[in-house]
């Protein structure tokens, strides 16, 4: 069974800020803020949902939020480092060992063992080569699928897949899992596992998570819902 939101855990130090954030995307003759002023703190052990109609600046937020790009004006604050004005290169970096993103297309390497596909993002990082398989292991293991480390995307089952792309996100230990719409293409059972599987790292591992989703009923489930719309916020507490 899913837990309920008031099993949260107590917030710790601030490990992501958005300062008066403004992303503006010109076209032609027109211009057009899809963020306008955005201030808002993500704090560690944190489980919290975006959510809002499409159009809203939801993406663009997770996009910000995600280090998937940079704001026109404001400030973006990773445990207390100014990381507005970095270029692609050093955001990339950062992005690898700090954030583990789960998407709604799982995005797996359709030719790819699950172990391969986990192992992925060590190969931009500092971990040897000869730890890769024992630590991707022990992250298909954490989501239950050691039984599955040599079978391809194509003979897993969409909920399996998507288990695969969550130890993905895990195997740097990041400081925020980012999941977006993490059970769009999943239908109910499989989307309940999924979530309940969030909710563990969450509740027991202490995991920070920000869930995008466009699904109030999955937002509620979060302890803290920012809602966007016409690219501001409010953020209500659940």
């Amino acid at each position: 069974m899913i837990k309920s939101p008031s099993s949260k855990n107590k917030p710790g130090n601030v490990v992501l800020e958005l300062r008066q954030v403004v992303k503006t995307y010109t076209s032609g003759n027109t211009t057009f803020n899809a963020l306008n002023g955005v201030s808002l703190q993500i704090r560690e052990g944190e489980f919290v949902s975006i959510t809002g109609p499409s159009g809203s600046g939801k993406s663009t937020l997770m996009h910000i939020i995600g280090l998937l790009d940079t704001p026109t004006s404001g400030d973006v604050l990773l445990q207390d480092r100014n990381i507005s004005r970095l270029n692609e290169t050093q955001l990339a970096q950062i992005r690898n060992v700090t954030l583990g993103f789960v998407f709604q297309q799982f995005n797996l390497l359709a030719k790819t063992s699950a172990l391969e596909n986990v192992e992925l993002p060590l190969i931009y990082s500092d971990v040897p080569r000869s730890k890769h398989d024992s630590l991707g292991i022990e992250m298909l293991t954490k989501v239950g699928l050691q039984d599955k480390l040599r079978n391809t995307p194509a003979q897993l089952s969409g909920g399996q897949q998507q288990r695969v792309a969550i130890a993905r996100a895990l195997i740097n230990d990041p400081k925020i899992i980012l999941a977006d719409e993490p059970t769009g293409n999943l239908d109910s059972k499989s989307g309940k596992d999924v979530m309940e599987l969030f909710h563990h790292l969450n509740e027991v591992e202490k995991r920070t998570i920000v869930l995008v989703t466009h699904d109030m009923d999955l937002a509620r489930q979060a302890n803290r819902i920012i809602i966007i719309k016409d690219g501001q916020i409010n953020i209500e507490n659940v």
